[in-house]
C-alpha cells in the first residue's frame, strides 16, 4: 500500500472493562493508542491518522457513537485501512464482525488489522487464518454472553442478601465507610429532603417546591457532591437550579423510608435495551437503611400527588421536542399542548430567571425552522436523495394499498355470492328464513371507499413530489428523522430570535 494512507484507529473500553478488579491496564483507551500508533509508526509511512473510541459502550452491539462514525466514514470512501488492538474490540458478536471482515470491508476495498491477533486482511483471504478469526469471534460472543449472566447473577445475589449495588448513593444519603454496600444518612442533605417532603404536605405543586428552594438559594443535588468532591460538572447557565423533576424524583422514591427496590428493568437480550417490568414484578428490601422521613408522610404525598390532574398526552410528539434549547439557561424548552401549542422554559417560574422563554408559539416555530432546514437541504445537495427516498417510500405504500382493495373486493363479491345463495334457498323453500348480508357488505363497501380514497391522496402527493421536490412536514415520521440527523440543538430567544446549530459531518 502506498503513502497517503488515511488510518482509522478504533479503540473501545467497556464498563466491564473500566470497573472490573482484574481490569488490565492494556484495555484502556490510552494503551490501545499507545500500541495502535507504534504499529503503524513500524508499519506505514506518511500516513493520515482518523482516531475513533467508544468509551463505555459494551462490544456486544454495533450501536456504539464511535464505530457508528467509523463505518459511516468508511461507506463514504473516506478511509483505506482500519486498525484495532483485537478483534473483541472492534465487536463481541462473531456473526457481525465476520460479515464486516468477510463481505463489506473487501467489497469497500478496505484493509482491517487486528494486532494482537495478528490478523491482517491483505494476507488472510480464504486461508486457514479465516477459520482462526472465526473462533476467536466465536469464543468472544460466549465470553460475553457468559460475564453477563454471571455479572448479572451476581448482582441479583447481592440484591436479595439486602446489599446496596448501585454505584452512587441516593440525594440525602452517603455510602457507610467501613461498608459500602450500605447507606447512612447525609445529614446536611437530608435536611432538604425533609424540606422537599414537608413543601410537598403544605399542597405545594413540584413547579412551586423548585422555585421556592431556588429563591431560598437552597443547593441543588449535584452542588452537594460538587462541593464534597465527588463530581465535577458545570452548569449549563450561570448556576444549578432546581427544576419540578428533581423534586419529583425525591418524592416519589421509597429510598427515604428506608426500602431499595431492584429488579425494576430487564435486557431483552445481552447488549439489549432495558424494558421496565410491570410494577407487581418489582422486589422490595424493606427496612434496609435507616428513614429520613417516615411511612405515615411518605404515603400520605403520594396519595396527594396522585390527586393532581393532568391532562392526557397526545401520542405522537411535536416535531420540534427534545432539539429547543432556552438562550438564557440554555435548558431544554417543554411542550405545552391546547388550542394554541407553545414551548416554554420552566426556569422562568422555578428558577425566576426573567430572560428564560415565556412562550414561543409551537407552529410559527415549525414554520421557521422547517423553512430554513429546507434551505439548508438545497444548499447541501440533500433535497433530491431525500425526494427520491420518499417517493420510493410512497410508491411502496401504494402498491401495499392495492393489494388491501384486491382483497377487499374478493371479500366484497364473496359476501355478495352469500347472500344470492341465502335468498335463492330461501325463494326455493329450502330455507326458512332469508338470512341477509346487506349490512356487512355495506360496511366492506365503505372499507373499499376508504381505501381508494388513501389511494387518490397518495397519488396527489406524489405528482406534488415529482413537480415541487421533497416537502418538510408532508410525513411526519420522515421529517422528525431528518431534523435528527441534520439540526444539533434550536436556540429560542425570549424575543423571538433563532439560532439553528447544524450538526457536523464527516
Amino acid at each position: 500500500m502506498g503513502k497517503n494512507l488515511r488510518i482509522a484507529a478504533y479503540m473501545r473500553l467497556s464498563k466491564v472493562d473500566e470497573g472490573g478488579k482484574a481490569k488490565e491496564e492494556s484495555n484502556s483507551i490510552s494503551m490501545q493508542r499507545i500500541l495502535i500508533y507504534q504499529y503503524i509508526a513500524s508499519h506505514f509511512a506518511g500516513c493520515q491518522i482518523l482516531e475513533y473510541l467508544d468509551d463505555g459502550f459494551s462490544g456486544v452491539s454495533f450501536k456504539r457513537p464511535g464505530v457508528q462514525r467509523l463505518l459511516e466514514d468508511a461507506k463514504n470512501e473516506k478511509l483505506d485501512c482500519i486498525i484495532v488492538k483485537d478483534f473483541s474490540r472492534f465487536g463481541r458478536d462473531y456473526m457481525e464482525v465476520g460479515a464486516y471482515l468477510e463481505q463489506i470491508f473487501p467489497f469497500l476495498g478496505i484493509r482491517f488489522i487486528s494486532i494482537n491477533d495478528s490478523y491482517d486482511s491483505v494476507s488472510s483471504q480464504g486461508g486457514i487464518g479465516d477459520l482462526d478469526v472465526n473462533f476467536k469471534n466465536l469464543l468472544y460472543d460466549f465470553y460475553s454472553k457468559d460475564l453477563s449472566q454471571k455479572v448479572k447473577a451476581s448482582l441479583r445475589a447481592r440484591k436479595e442478601s439486602g446489599q446496596y449495588v448501585s454505584a452512587n448513593a441516593p440525594f440525602g444519603y452517603e455510602k457507610a465507610v467501613d461498608d459500602r454496600h450500605m447507606l447512612v444518612v447525609c445529614e446536611d442533605e437530608a435536611e432538604v429532603v425533609r424540606k422537599v417532603f414537608g413543601f410537598a404536605l403544605q399542597g405545594m405543586t413540584s413547579s412551586q417546591t423548585a422555585k421556592r428552594l431556588n429563591l431560598e438559594n437552597v443547593p441543588a443535588p449535584v452542588e452537594f457532591k460538587i462541593r464534597k468532591g465527588k463530581t465535577s460538572r458545570k452548569p449549563k447557565g450561570d448556576k444549578f437550579y432546581w427544576s419540578s423533576s428533581i423534586v419529583c424524583s425525591i418524592l416519589r422514591n421509597p429510598v427515604y423510608i428506608g426500602d431499595v427496590e431492584y429488579g425494576k428493568t430487564e435486557k431483552e437480550q445481552v447488549g439489549g435495551r432495558n424494558v421496565l417490568k410491570a410494577k407487581a414484578d418489582w422486589k422490595v428490601v424493606r427496612n434496609h437503611h435507616a428513614p429520613i422521613i417516615t411511612r405515615e408522610v411518605f404515603w400520605e404525598v403520594q396519595k396527594n400527588r396522585g390527586r393532581s390532574s393532568r391532562k392526557e398526552r397526545g401520542k405522537n410528539k411535536h416535531l420540534l421536542a427534545g432539539k429547543l434549547a432556552c438562550s438564557c439557561c440554555k435548558h431544554k424548552l417543554r411542550f405545552k399542548e391546547g388550542l394554541s401549542p407553545y414551548f416554554t422554559c420552566y426556569n422562568r417560574y422555578t428558577a425566576s430567571l426573567e430572560g428564560c422563554v415565556i412562550k414561543a408559539d409551537a407552529a410559527s416555530l415549525e414554520h421557521i425552522v422547517l423553512l430554513r432546514l429546507g434551505r439548508y437541504l438545497e444548499e447541501q445537495g440533500f433535497a433530491a436523495e431525500l425526494n427520491k427516498r420518499y417517493l420510493d417510500n410512497l410508491e411502496m405504500e401504494r402498491a401495499s394499498l392495492i393489494q388491501e382493495i384486491k382483497r377487499a373486493k374478493q371479500e366484497y363479491e364473496r359476501m355478495e355470492q352469500v347472500n344470492f345463495e341465502n335468498y335463492r334457498l330461501y325463494s326455493l323453500g329450502e330455507q326458512e328464513k332469508f338470512y341477509s348480508s346487506h349490512a356487512e357488505i355495506g360496511k366492506q363497501q365503505e372499507v373499499i371507499q376508504k381505501l381508494q380514497k388513501q389511494i387518490t391522496q397518495m397519488d396527489k402527493q406524489i405528482c406534488m413530489n415529482q413537480e415541487k421536490g421533497f416537502i418538510l412536514g408532508g410525513n411526519a415520521e420522515l421529517t422528525s428523522e431528518i431534523i435528527g440527523q441534520h439540526i444539533d440543538i434550536i436556540i429560542v430567544s425570549n424575543n423571538g430570535k433563532i439560532e439553528i446549530r447544524w450538526k457536523t459531518r464527516g
